[in-house]
């Protein structure tokens, strides 16, 4: 099913992008090229003694620092120093410092602001000139203040250099799993997710787990008539499985099942039967945008031992994958202990005491449970968490049974706020807060036992990283032990840089998504598997933000989805109605078969893509700055272009909209596209009526 992309806002800032960057061929108006003439010429380099504000320093007190460039370097200390670059529209740049550090030999925290919009980073210890790199930031068309602020400090500025950014080839990301008996389907799975990376964002939403909007009915079991009957006289089908008594010797049983397949589960307190709305957060969206998301997320917290209880999170999944055709991705909220004294085994590592009370567990810091000790035998801890690992492995082997692959996600957000020590100083919960390299054994472990000891190749194993500073790349375990890395993204009321000062926070966090990709070499497809506010389209597409998937958290106290604080309604339905966005109903009939059929189908005009001169199968700016380079330097873009992206015969013919008949493409064809993304030509096809 096609969807009409909204691309106004979008795509007219990208158009005017694309006539900035053909101005200087000469093939666009004069007032495309006198913006040109007005703007920055980038690389952008200024001497750090030059900025507004600066002072001129040849030493830091008794330390010399030789070398530098100009008539000296400037000390950030505690006053600020700025400068401006203009750019022609809004885009993407990287700001390096050439600069020295020698306070603090475990790095210290650098703050720079761009339109007053603060990003930070760790500059490490240096008592010699180098770089630092402050990440990719957004600019915005005109005037933009740069802002080096006193915030931490005492970094010696030797030059700033801002660049265009440059963005590496998403391709090279590979689409093999990590692990090489990967069932068929996990396989299939795993192509199919790479086959769309950098090109679309695929649609995801968690559900609750647990005990979570509950719902209670009047169905009630009459043990006279033997049935389970609500006030309508509607009776629903027992589980005589699921036979029990309670504690005055009555019958009744655990479960019944509606005429619709709704199961319903008994309440000892009320004794009536009630149901866990799984559903909800889904069903707002259809109801919301006409779509289901492409990924649904669940958890394994119920799988705990001491207080394990069946919420049929494995039967969900299964139905999702099989009846839906839909994608899976899990967490594992594994608890332990708060007291280990509350847990013990005998000498066989039988376990011989254990609290059946939920609230007797974390996954927090607040236990006295050493990580360290799960990969040493004998322990407490290696023998509580085999038996979490038993639970798990239960539910991943019904899975896989059934033929259905699973991202899973693991041991999550394991650097926290984290000092970059890496002593695991800030970490949020029990699985990292001894450091990165019990937390890399851990995840190791886990990995070993599952494929290993357990057989299980039905996962997808990802795993989140953040990106404080470059130390936070200390936590990836690994090419062979990880297949996606992922960003959790909770930053709706704060640390913005949409240029809004109100309402959610849409970024699109392109300066974490590349510093993942940076950290992983580019080997690995970067994911937001955790999110609040959803990435506008617009955002995402200005920035280059290419995360492989989102997936909202579920609404509980917090409405992380239908509510007013973490969403603008019109957002969420803009990204799931547009052409960038996968939606359930768009993933592929053969999703667990070859995985090559198209995610979506955004043709424009029948078996032709008509403007796509790039061969992506969308239509987007990139086509029109490719026909106007094709045309204005055909050396580098044209037919047989030294450069690795020109235009192929293919491409000409797709991007020839104007009169197919010619012998080529002018500046008409670029045009005509325009006009297409712009919305004021609703096809492209030029056979089309308009």
């Amino acid at each position: 099913m096609s969807k009409s992309f909204k691309r106004v806002v979008a795509m007219t800032a990208a158009a005017a992008m694309a006539a900035v960057q053909c101005g200087a061929a000469g093939v666009f108006t004069s007032t495309a090229a006198a913006d040109t003439a007005a703007s920055t010429s980038f690389p952008y380099v200024i001497e750090g003694e030059d900025m507004e504000g600066a002072t001129t320093w040849t030493s830091i007190y008794e330390n010399q620092l030789p070398g530098y460039s100009g008539e000296g370097f400037w000390y950030l200390t505690a006053s600020p120093a700025s400068f401006e670059v203009t750019v022609p529209e809004d885009g993407m740049y990287s700001i390096v410092v050439h600069g020295a550090q020698i306070l603090n030999e475990e790095g210290r925290q650098q703050a720079v602001k761009i339109n007053g919009i603060k990003y930070t980073t760790v500059a490490a210890y240096s008592n010699e000139w180098t770089d630092y790199n402050f990440g990719v930031v957004r600019l915005n068309k005109g005037v933009n203040e740069i802002e080096f602020i006193s915030e931490y400090g005492y970094m010696a500025v030797d030059y700033v250099t801002v660049s265009n950014a440059v963005f590496p080839d998403l391709s090279n990301a590979t689409g093999e799993t990590c692990d090489p008996k990967a069932t068929p389907e996990t396989k299939a799975l795993m192509k199919y997710l790479n086959s769309v990376y950098g090109d679309y964002i695929l649609s995801g939403q968690q559900e609750i787990y647990g005990g979570g909007h509950s719902v209670s009915t009047s169905i009630r079991y009459d043990a006279q008539q033997d049935v389970c009957i609500d006030e309508n006289g509607v009776t629903y089908e027992i589980d005589r499985d699921s036979k029990d008594t309670d504690e005055q010797g009555n019958t009744f049983y655990w479960h019944c099942t509606g005429p619709d397949g709704q199961v319903y589960t008994y309440s000892t307190q009320n004794h009536n039967y009630g149901y866990n709305d799984y559903n909800q957060e889904c069903e707002y969206l259809k109801d919301l945008t006409g779509h289901y998301p492409a990924i649904r997320g669940f958890d394994f917290n119920c799988h705990n031992p001491g207080f394990a209880w069946e919420d049929g999170v494995t039967d969900r999944m299964i139905s999702w994958a099989k009846d839906k055709n839909g994608i899976c991705t899990a967490s594992w909220h594994v608890t332990v202990p708060k007291q280990m004294s509350d847990f013990e085994v005998d000498e066989d590592g039988n376990i011989t005491k254990i609290s059946n009370d939920w609230q007797a567990y974390t996954y927090a810091l607040q236990t006295d449970f050493v990580t360290a000790n799960v990969m040493v035998e004998g322990t407490k801890e290696y023998y509580f968490f085999k038996e979490a690992m038993r639970l798990l492995a239960e539910q991943l082997t019904k899975l896989q049974d059934a033929n259905v692959p699973v991202i899973f996600r693991p041991l999550h957000e394991a650097e926290g706020n984290a000092d970059p020590d890496g002593t695991g100083k800030g970490a949020w919960f029990w699985w990292s807060k001894e450091g990165t390299k019990v937390y890399n054994d851990l995840w190791k472990y886990l990995y070993t036992t599952l494929t290993e000891e357990y057989g299980l190749h039905n996962l997808i194993w990802e795993q989140n990283l953040y990106a404080w500073s470059d130390a936070s790349a200390n936590w990836y375990t690994g090419d062979e032990w990880v297949d996606i890395v992922g960003f959790d993204k909770y930053n709706t009321v704060y640390n913005r840089h949409d240029g809004k000062t109100s309402g959610p926070n849409e970024d699109a966090e392109s300066g974490i998504f590349w510093s993942l990709v940076d950290y992983v070499k580019n080997n690995k497809m970067v994911s937001m598997p955790e999110n609040s506010t959803i990435p506008s389209v617009d955002n995402m597409l200005t920035e280059n933000a290419k995360w492989l998937y989102f997936c909202t958290w579920y609404d509980d106290g917090d409405k992380f989805i239908s509510g007013a604080d973490y969403q603008n309604a019109d957002t969420v339905k803009e990204i799931f109605q547009s052409d960038f966005c996968i939606t359930l109903d768009e993933l592929p009939a053969n999703l667990y078969g070859d995985g090559t059929e198209p995610a979506t189908d955004p043709s424009t005009g029948g078996d032709i893509v008509w403007g796509d001169a790039d061969g992506d199968d969308v239509v987007k700016m990139n086509d029109v700055v490719l026909v106007m380079q094709s045309i204005s330097n055909q050396d580098k873009y044209g037919l047989k272009g030294s450069d690795p992206d020109h235009i192929d015969e293919d491409g000409q013919k797709r991007a020839n909209v104007v009169d197919p008949e010619s012998t080529g493409l002018t500046v008409q064809d670029a045009l005509q596209i325009q006009k297409f993304l712009l919305e004021l030509i609703t096809d492209l096809d030029p056979n089309a009526e308009q």
